[in-house]
């Protein structure tokens, strides 16, 4: 019903930057709130940032406030994550996930709110 792709990882350097785009197609995009989430090599998957229906509800992972900000374009169909001051920990495969049952102005941070996943976007930091 909802497809997720992910695009936009890659192999950066530490303190650089990326910026990571999700695109959605089957439904109507403002329907649905919106999340990063990510996993490390022989980690949990764990939450990245997550972001309302609206575009106006944004929460963050502590790990990444200050360095990650999320963003929505309904007109396009896209959610951003603009990843500055990367870490190698940052390293990890990052997913797209919709909550397609949110109010207007609510952010969906857990795992079992969400409907949707992508296949995910490989990222990694290392010089």
């Amino acid at each position: 019903q909802v497809q997720l792709v992910e695009s936009g990882g890659g192999l950066v350097q530490p303190g650089g930057s990326l910026r990571l785009s999700c695109a959605a197609s089957g439904r109507t995009f403002s329907s649905f709130a919106m999340a990063w989430f990510r996993q490390a090599p022989g980690k949990e998957r764990e939450f990245v940032a997550a972001i309302s229906r609206s575009g106006a509800g944004t929460k963050y992972a502590d790990s990444v406030k200050g360095r990650l900000t999320i963003s929505r374009d309904n007109a396009k169909d896209t959610v951003y994550l603009q990843m500055n001051s990367l870490k190698p920990e940052d390293t990890a495969v990052y997913y797209c996930a919709a909550d397609t049952a949110s109010d207007w102005n609510s952010a969906t941070t857990r795992e079992s709110r969400m409907d949707y996943w992508g296949k995910g976007t490989l990222v990694t930091v290392s010089s």
